[in-house]
C-alpha cells in the first residue's frame, strides 16, 4: 500500500496499482482517514460581539419593530447612519430565531386519504366496466367485473356491447341475490363514470341496504384492485387483439376466468386461490373469478380503520393459508 501511495502521484495510482496487482478497493480501504475540515477563519470584517449586539439595539427600537430589515437599512442611511450591510441584518436577526413569518399562520394538518377495510369476503366489492377491441375500428364490447376485494374474486361478470346504467344495475342486482347479500353486509366501491354514479345504481344499492363509495375527484389510482384485475386479463397470451364477436369475447371472458381462478395462487392470502378465499371454497371453483395481484403486502390495522397504519407484517409462508385484510382508498357517498 505505501509503495502504490509514494509512486502513485508521478505515475497515476491506477496504473500503479494494476502493476502491482493491488485491487481498487483494497487500496482506498486501507488509506488513512480524511482529517475533519479545518474550521472556516472568521473575517477580518466581521463585526464584533459589541457591534452585532448594537445592531440588535436598533433593530429592536419600537421605530423598527414592523419594519423589514430592508427598510430599516434605507431609513438608516436616510439619517445619515450606516450599520452594516443589508444581509448582515438578516443574519444577526436569524442568529436569535428572529427571522420568521410574523403574522399567525394556521398548522394545516396531515391530509390521511379515507380507506375501506375488507376482513372477509363479501364484505367489499369493487366493480369497473373495461372496453374490449372489436371486430372493426371503433367497436367495443363492454366487460363489466364486480370483484371482491379480499379473495379477488369475480364474484360476477359481464360483456354485453354498449355500456349502460340499466346493464349495471341488472347485474349488481343478480349478484347480490346469488351472493346471498343481506342489508348492512356489503359495500361496492367504484370510480366516478357515468354507470357508477348514475341514479337508477345508486337507487339499487340503496333498496338492497349497500353502502356505495367512489374515487375521489382526479386520483386515478383509488381503484387499484379493478385496475390490476383487467391488466392481469388482458395481459395473457391466449387474450386476441380483436374479438370477431360478442360471442368471441364472452367465450373467451369465461374460459380464462375459470383458468386463472383455479390455477394462480395469491401471495396475500398464504399462496391460497380466490375460490378458496369465498364462501363455500373449492366448491365455488370453475363459476368464474380472476385474481387482481396487490402491490404492496398487507397493512394489519387496528380496530379503527385510520389507526395504526405503518406496520408491516412479514408475507405469509406457503402452507398454511391466511386471510389477509384488504385496503382500498375511496371518497364517502351520501345516499
Amino acid at each position: 500500500m505505501q509503495t502504490v501511495t509514494d509512486l502513485g502521484p508521478p505515475w497515476g495510482v491506477a496504473p500503479t496499482r494494476a502493476a502491482l496487482g493491488v485491487a481498487r478497493a483494497t487500496y482506498y480501504r486501507h488509506r488513512p482517514p480524511r482529517l475533519a475540515p479545518a474550521p472556516r477563519p472568521r473575517p477580518a470584517r466581521a463585526l464584533s460581539p459589541e457591534e452585532r449586539q448594537a445592531v440588535r439595539d436598533v433593530l429592536h427600537e419600537p421605530r423598527f419593530m414592523a419594519l423589514a430589515p430592508a427598510e430599516v437599512y434605507a431609513t438608516l442611511l436616510d439619517e445619515g447612519h450606516y450599520l452594516c450591510s443589508e444581509r448582515t441584518l438578516y443574519r444577526v436577526l436569524a442568529a436569535h430565531q428572529a427571522v420568521r413569518e410574523r403574522r399567525d399562520q394556521r398548522r394545516h394538518p396531515r391530509y390521511v386519504a379515507p380507506e375501506l377495510l375488507a376482513t372477509r369476503p363479501n364484505e367489499l366489492w369493487s366493480w369497473d366496466i373495461t372496453k374490449l377491441l372489436g371486430p372493426t375500428t371503433w367497436t367495443y364490447f363492454y366487460l363489466y367485473v364486480i370483484l371482491d376485494v379480499f379473495s379477488r374474486y369475480a364474484v360476477g361478470w359481464m360483456v354485453a356491447p354498449r355500456e349502460r346504467a340499466s346493464l349495471a344495475e341488472r347485474l349488481l342486482d343478480a349478484t347480490c341475490s346469488r351472493q346471498g347479500i343481506v342489508p348492512g353486509q356489503l359495500t361496492v366501491h367504484a370510480d366516478r363514470g357515468s354507470s357508477m354514479t348514475s341514479k337508477p345504481v345508486a337507487l339499487l344499492l340503496a333498496d338492497l341496504g349497500v353502502t356505495k363509495t367512489h374515487s375521489r375527484p382526479h386520483v386515478s389510482n383509488d381503484n387499484p384492485y379493478s385496475e390490476s384485475q383487467f391488466k392481469t386479463l388482458k395481459y395473457r397470451p391466449e387474450f386476441p387483439e380483436r374479438f370477431g364477436s360478442l360471442e368471441h369475447a364472452r367465450a373467451l371472458c369465461s374460459i380464462s376466468s375459470t383458468g386463472t381462478t383455479t390455477s394462480i395462487t395469491l401471495w396475500g392470502s398464504g399462496c391460497s386461490r380466490p375460490t378458496t378465499c369465498t364462501p363455500g371454497g373449492r366448491r365455488r371453483s370453475g363459476t368464474g373469478g380472476w385474481p387482481c395481484w396487490p402491490r404492496r403486502l398487507p397493512i394489519i390495522p387496528s380496530a379503527s380503520p385510520t389507526a395504526g397504519r405503518g406496520r408491516r407484517r412479514c408475507r405469509p409462508r406457503c402452507g398454511s393459508i391466511r386471510r389477509q385484510r384488504a385496503r382500498i382508498p375511496h371518497r364517502p357517498t351520501c345516499l
